[in-house]
This record gives C-alpha cells, sequence and structure tokens, in this order.
C-alpha cells in the first residue's frame, strides 16, 4: 500500500521551552508577529515568551484580538496588523484559535492572495513567512497540521488546507497548560481524543504511520485526560495531554477527520460553543453510527484503551464506545446540546450545514446522510 506522510520539521518538546522561544526562533525572524488571545496576555502566560524574544535581540509586534472558532473579520486584521508592523515571522502562542490565525496570517501576509481565495485544499499559492507555533491546551494539535479552520461571516466554518500551513517548529511546553481549568481540560482533550479516533477509522488516507501514532495518542489521552481534569497542575498528566494531542494532530493531518468533526462544526458556527467541547457532545452518538462499518477497528481501539471485552468484533466495538463515552462522562464535560443554547428548532439548519462539509463526510467510514445527521443531533439534545 503507497501512502505518504507529511509533518512539521522541527519539534521541541520540553517543559519550560516558551521560556526560550527567542532562542529557537531566532535566526528564522527578527520581527515576529505574535499572535495570542487577551486573556493569555493579560494572564502573564505570553510574558515569558515576550521576554525571550526581547533577550534574543527581535523586535516582537503582540496581536491579541483572536477570538474562538477564529472569525474572518479577525484574522483579516490580524493580517494587516502583521503588514504594518513589517513583521517577517509568525509566532502562534495559544489554543487552536491562535494557531490557526498565525497560520493564516504567516501564507497572506505577504500574498496578494485575499483570505476566501485560500479555502479549501491546496489553493494555498507560494512561500509562507516563517512560522512557529505554541500551543497552550492540549486538544487541537493544530501546532503540527496543514489545517487552519475559519469562521465566515455567514456562520460557516472553512477550512484551509496546505502544505505551506505546516509550521518551521512546534514549540510544546507543557508549563503553558498548567492550570487549564476543567471544563477546558476535558473539552480540549476530547477533542484530541477524537482525532486520534478518527483519524484511526478514516476511509481515505489511512496508514501505518498515522494508524501508529493514532494509538499512542489514544492510549495517553485516554489514560490521562480525568486526572488532568482533576489535578489540574499535575506536570505528568499535562506532559502526556500534550504529547498525545500533538500525535493525535500528526495522524489526522495524514488520515483525515470525518463525521465527528462535520457534525460539531455548526455548533461552533452558529452557536459559538467551544470547538472541543462541539466534538465532544457528538463523540458518541457518531460512534455508535458508525459501528457497523467501523467495529473491527473499534474493537482495535479498545484493546488500546483497556476496554474490557470478550467475543466478536461488535462486541468489543461496544465496549469501546461505552468506555469512550464514561471516560467523557468523568470529566464532566456536557453531554446533551440542550446544555449550549440548542432547540429542536435548531437542528434542522445544522443538518443542513452538516452537509455541506463534504471535505470531512467523504471520510466517514459509514456514509452520513441529512436524515442520519437530524437523528443524531435529536439522540443528544
Amino acid at each position: 500500500m503507497g501512502f505518504v506522510f507529511k509533518t512539521v520539521p522541527h519539534i521541541v518538546f520540553e517543559t519550560g521551552a516558551a521560556a526560550r522561544i527567542g532562542e529557537i526562533v531566532a535566526g528564522r525572524m527578527t520581527r515576529p508577529f505574535l499572535v495570542t488571545d487577551r486573556f493569555l496576555l493579560d494572564s502573564g502566560l505570553v510574558a515569558p515568551a515576550l521576554d525571550s524574544l526581547k533577550a534574543a535581540g527581535l523586535t516582537p509586534t503582540v496581536f491579541s484580538e483572536v477570538a474562538a472558532d477564529p472569525p474572518a473579520p479577525i484574522v483579516r486584521r490580524a493580517i494587516e496588523a502583521a503588514r504594518a508592523a513589517g513583521a517577517d515571522g509568525v509566532i502562534g502562542l495559544g489554543g487552536g484559535s491562535s494557531m490557526d490565525t498565525a497560520k493564516i496570517v504567516a501564507v497572506l501576509m505577504n500574498s496578494d492572495q485575499h483570505l476566501e481565495e485560500i479555502y479549501g485544499v491546496g489553493a494555498v499559492r507560494g512561500a509562507r513567512a516563517p512560522l512557529a507555533l505554541a500551543p497552550t491546551t492540549a486538544g487541537t494539535g493544530s501546532e503540527v497540521t496543514d489545517i487552519a479552520v475559519i469562521t465566515t461571516e455567514d456562520d460557516q466554518k472553512m477550512g484551509v488546507v496546505a502544505d505551506q500551513l505546516f509550521a518551521d517548529v512546534a514549540v510544546l511546553d507543557a508549563a503553558l497548560t498548567l492550570g487549564l481549568p476543567r471544563a477546558a481540560t476535558a473539552a480540549t482533550g476530547i477533542d484530541a481524543m477524537v482525532h486520534a479516533i478518527e483519524a484511526y477509522t478514516t476511509k481515505l488516507k489511512k496508514n501505518p504511520i498515522s494508524d501508529m501514532l493514532a494509538r499512542e495518542a489514544l492510549s495517553l489521552l485516554a489514560n490521562n485526560i480525568v486526572r488532568a481534569c482533576e489535578a489540574p497542575d499535575d506536570l505528568a498528566a499535562r506532559e502526556a495531554m500534550l504529547r498525545g494531542a500533538m500525535l493525535a494532530g500528526q495522524a489526522f493531518a495524514n488520515a483525515p477527520v470525518a463525521a465527528v468533526h462535520a457534525m460539531a462544526y455548526p455548533i461552533g458556527a452558529l452557536f459559538h460553543v467551544p470547538h472541543g467541547l462541539s466534538n465532544a457532545l457528538m463523540l458518541a452518538p457518531v460512534l455508535r453510527f458508525n459501528l457497523e462499518a467501523a467495529a473491527p477497528l473499534y474493537a482495535e481501539l479498545g484493546d488500546v484503551i483497556g476496554a474490557e471485552a470478550t467475543g466478536g468484533f461488535v462486541e468489543r466495538a461496544d465496549a469501546f464506545i461505552a468506555k469512550i463515552a464514561q471516560i467523557c462522562a468523568s470529566t464532566g464535560v456536557e453531554q446533551r446540546l440542550s446544555q449550549v443554547g440548542i432547540s429542536h428548532n435548531d437542528l434542522p439548519r445544522m443538518a443542513e450545514d452538516v452537509m455541506k462539509i463534504t471535505r470531512l463526510l467523504q471520510n466517514n467510514p459509514r456514509e452520513l446522510t441529512y436524515d442520519d445527521a437530524l437523528r443524531l443531533y435529536a439522540e443528544v439534545l
């Protein structure tokens, strides 16, 4: 079986590495444009990185207007700010929204392309500016993917997929994730678990390397997420979660995600529910829906996470789904759409929007129709 596997060329996984990020990016850029959000800036979490950049003789400019599920107008504002600053490189420090925004800034700040021209797969032209990414959550894996997701003015989530979005360097510092609140730890951690599960069961581009990474990622995540939620300053648990999220990111960057993500997108775009929580809400129903097509693979993943079951593929796959549901419940994450402000009247619009996300639905092990999407939403209302 032939396959192609791509990832970032340079990964620094080291607790405390953010405090020497200037040393890490020196030689790649002299006027870095640091993309983050207001909370991280005000909390002081960005300060060691900024101090390090200045100590290395670099001249950083900070953009802290990033919002969740980055809206297109804010992304455009960031691009203009980078141009105005004369930046020659970009650093994304934050959650997936900050890193996705940084990716788009890096590919467009020196380009004549417009944001709406790069939506889709392989639409980015030319080279990008030097790019470094440092996550503050163990979730999206954006630091090692070639994907950015933007929310358009009409509340659609649009993906940008291109090799240029792979960073030059990913800096993974578990100290940046210490103390992350339980709700955010749970949602982002489950998001990473979804990446691993969907990469392992994707219909297209599944390969031996992505499989290996997905299994290891799911093992790390499933065995540490509850501990990370209950003991937010447990460094060992945080390191395991960050490593698992990175490995899951490498897996799904090459073996793409599917219906869980497709069904999560309208929840985030229309109701501004965090991406990880949107995935958490749809994980169990989509796993059950896919069971008839993916039972052998789910059975294998059940062995990875210690789901105790005997019998054939279906029995073992059932045990896997039950174990995943039990882990999610133990984190305390919301489990009903009504808990995030969604009503029965919203479901048809959401199901319609799901059907537009063919980039992801084509990867699902079982074909999903509008009626299926409507029923799955209703199942967890």
